[in-house]
């Protein structure tokens, strides 16, 4: 135990070391959470720093990422790749220890964090991966056997995400999710009581979790105790509630003073002195690495080695099983989507969101690894894979997935599935809520995921239900999203290389807009010209256009129409279709002007949703700068001159 205590004390000071240096961070958290991750680390978390993206690894996610020094702290006594000088640089310009914990950045981050909440429904994604692929393959937990552990606050329990994500969590059952709740009673402006008073205990209880208590923070015995008992969970998950001192050891300790504030030098060795810890800053004495190498090291390298040997039992057993896990592991299915086509007969026609289902079911016989599903909306969205089954606590197997009407968690959550490896997701809503998701859609973008979403009913066309459920900026705002790749098809072909696309991306996220009403098969739709974002669909007659016309999803048909009445008139117009944006702007300078056509003011954008953006294509943008209305459909889209007369006196006017 005094060895225990000495480790426990050395982190600290680092802690504060590290965050003086800075003059910028949260010790608080940090600080009263120690005991927490120095018993994880050292009696349970099964990982391996010499191998740190190992698949079958325990995780852990700081979903309190401003606590983020505790867990640099703990990856560098713990033998991860960040050193004395890593901590040294935190919060500085190009370090690997910045203010909140960046996946891919420093080796053993598990998942980025720091938005209060989405930790917690990333490590129920976690859960959820490590469930599901243990049911997709023979005998899968013959090599997939981990648990997802998690830190929380008080800030985390008050986001609404937390309640979404616990609630799904309860609901499957996820008995190998353990979350930690620092429960200190202190946020950043006083003392909890001023905003929440609620109790955890029973709010945990009636969403299906165990939940266990610890009375003293620093107590690691009764710690380790909850972390044995919580193992032992068939059916549910656990929280485990521990009472700890915000900013312990400071003299300003159980107060809002040091949620975020440095201690600085005085105040800072009056804590290491109530520690019992007399060494120079950035000192950590060898006894720490020791106890660290004995324990957790060890414990991890063991199981790697232990690891190996059975999936090689496993891979002689099932040699195709475990090929196509190896294959999938980093989420690379580029292998297994279709080559070329589907193909359509001309005269096709059918909303893009059933064309959407059709090819996510051919998809699926080859995308082994494929799951998904919506936040209630399946039918409307068609995100249900026919033929396949439900994913349920007693069907891990199954590859749809009822999130229930959790928008922004299932989006998390699909995060912590990606992150976890070997399972390659996609989710659905309407595209009026992606404002739901728009946080978990800049986490999937900020830690290079390859999350895919569905979103239908993408205009105006929605129709009776009105302005609530009209979008208008939502495609905008996706659009603003840093590589965030979105794509509006304007019939079945481009949308066969849209959803080719986003499973062949490894590293960014993309949105496919899909529609309510029905979209002609236009003649001149390329799937391969969907790479380059966008493309002539329909070329002028002469050799140089009077006028382009430039249009995504069903205002492209708008726009062949009002190619065909204009040139009655003489007019000769070149439609240009840009289904993706973000990859048309990636193109040669040279491309885009060749598409487009030399004259900036003889263009015509045409999307029946918000004009933001599109005047760098074009100086003349047909859509929508207010809220919509309430009637059928067709009325609708008369009421805001979506036609092709419309369309005409526009072109006319700008000549």
């Amino acid at each position: 135990m005094k060895k225990d205590n000495l480790c426990i004390a050395a982190i600290r000071s680092l802690i504060i070391d590290g965050i003086n240096k800075a003059n910028s961070g949260h010790p608080g958290m940090a600080l009263g959470s120690t005991p927490i991750l120095y018993t994880l680390f050292t009696k349970h978390l099964v990982a391996n720093p010499e191998n740190p993206n190992w698949i079958n690894r325990d995780r852990f996610v700081l979903s309190a990422g401003h606590a983020s020094m505790l867990l640099y702290a703990m990856l560098h006594v713990a033998g991860y790749k960040v050193s004395i000088e890593d901590i040294k640089r935190f919060r500085q310009l190009d370090s690997i220890t910045p203010g909140h914990p960046e996946v891919g950045l420093t080796p053993g981050v598990d998942a980025s964090a720091g938005p209060l909440g989405q930790g917690i429904a990333q490590a129920v994604g976690f859960a959820m991966a490590e469930q599901s692929l243990r049911g997709i393959y023979k005998e899968g937990y013959d090599f997939i056997d981990h648990y997802t552990y998690a830190l929380c606050g008080d800030g985390c329990l008050e986001e609404g995400i937390s309640q979404e994500a616990i609630s799904f969590a309860g609901v499957q059952k996820f008995n190998k999710l353990i979350l930690f709740y620092d429960a200190n009673n202190v946020t950043l402006d006083g003392p909890l009581a001023m905003s929440n008073i609620e109790d955890q205990k029973k709010r945990f209880e009636a969403s299906n979790w165990n939940v266990l208590e610890v009375k003293d923070g620093n107590n690691i015995n009764a710690i380790d105790k909850a972390i044995c008992k919580a193992k032992l969970s068939k059916d549910k998950p656990t929280l485990i509630i521990v009472h700890t001192v915000i900013g312990y050891g400071s003299k300003n300790q159980g107060t809002s003073k040091v949620h975020g504030s440095p201690l600085g030098v005085e105040d800072g060795k009056n804590a290491k002195v109530s520690y019992g810890f007399d060494y120079p800053e950035f000192t950590m004495p060898k006894y720490v690495y020791n106890q660290f190498k004995k324990t957790f090291a060890a414990r991890g390298k063991k199981a790697y080695e232990e690891w190996k040997d059975k999936f090689q039992v496993y891979s002689e057993k099932y040699p195709e099983e475990a090929k196509k896990f190896v294959s999938t592991m980093n989420n690379d299915v580029s292998s297994l989507v279709y080559d070329k086509g589907p193909y359509f007969e001309p005269g096709f026609k059918d909303a893009t969101r059933n064309s959407s289902q059709a090819l996510l079911n051919i998809l699926n016989k080859s995308v082994y690894n494929l799951i998904g599903g919506s936040a209630d909306v399946a039918g409307s969205v068609k995100t249900a894979i026919k033929g396949e089954t439900d994913f349920t606590p007693e069907n891990r197997g199954g590859r749809n997935v009822n999130f229930g009407i959790r928008e922004f968690a299932m989006a998390s959550i699909q995060n912590g599935i990606l992150l976890h490896g070997g399972i390659r997701s996609y989710v659905g809503c309407f595209l009026v809520f992606a404002d739901y998701l728009k946080p978990a859609i800049r986490m999937a973008s900020l830690s290079h995921l390859p999350a895919i979403y569905l979103f239908s009913h993408d205009t105006i066309a929605v129709g009776e239900d009105g302005p609530t459920h009209q979008p208008i900026e939502q495609l905008a705002m996706l659009r603003s999203i840093p590589h965030n790749y979105v794509y509006r098809p304007c019939d079945v072909n481009e949308l066969a290389a849209a959803w080719k696309l986003a499973l062949e991306s490894t590293n960014h996220p993309s949105c496919l807009i899909l529609t309510r009403q029905n979209l002609p098969l236009i003649e001149g739709s390329r799937s391969d010209d969907v790479y380059k974002g966008g493309y002539i669909i329909s070329k002028e007659r002469g050799e140089k256009p009077d006028f382009t016309l430039i249009a995504t999803g069903s205002e492209v048909a708008l726009a062949v129409e009002a190619q065909q009445k204009l040139l009655m008139q003489n007019i000769d117009v070149r439609v240009v279709s840009i289904p993706c944006q973000e990859l048309f702007l990636a193109q040669d300078g040279n491309y885009i002007k060749n598409v487009l056509g030399d004259q900036y003011e003889k263009r015509l954008a045409i999307e029946m949703l918000s004009t933001f953006g599109w005047h760098r294509f074009a100086p003349n943008v047909m859509g929508i700068d207010e809220f919509g209305k309430s009637a059928p459909a067709d009325d609708v889209i008369r009421d805001y001159k979506f036609t092709v007369d419309e369309v005409v006196r526009r072109v006319l006017e700008a000549i």
